[in-house]
């Protein structure tokens, strides 16, 4: 019995640690990785304009795993992106509902606010900076 109490609370301190160090409503995505065909353009009935590519992220020895970005109103730059350009995407996860076929279905993705070449480093740190700036890393 006094194992589970310790784990409980053991897990309670963690649970208490994780808050202090990410505000709650944090929704933040890095990722590095290689974009795997050319990005596509649509235009929605909004009037905004949607670029989307898959993102493939290997980490050292795990395997890979394919991530959706869909960036809304991309900035002009976007239309250099190819496939295989390695590029880091800082934006936020989303889940959007549609209709497809007569019935409702769903979609994860990364919703970009940016991408940049994973060369341009001062840039990165730029777009990182005020998004890390309110978590507790020290």
């Amino acid at each position: 019995m006094a194992t589970s109490v310790t784990r409980g609370a053991a897990s309670l301190a963690a649970v208490s640690a994780a808050s202090q160090l990410v505000p709650c409503g944090t929704n933040l995505v890095v990722l590095r990785g290689v974009i795997r065909r050319d990005p596509q353009y649509r235009s929605l009935p909004s009037g905004d304009e949607l670029l989307s590519f898959d993102l493939t992220v290997k980490e050292d020895d795990l395997p890979a795993e394919s991530v959706p970005v869909a960036w809304l109103n991309p900035a002009v730059s976007a239309s250099k992106l190819a496939e295989n350009d390695d590029v880091v995407v800082i934006g936020r996860v989303r889940r959007r509902f549609f209709r497809a076929a007569g019935s409702t279905a769903s979609r994860t993705e990364v919703l970009a606010e940016r991408v940049l070449s994973a060369r341009s480093f001062a840039r990165i740190r730029t777009m990182l900076e005020p998004r890390v700036a309110g978590l507790n890393l020290e």
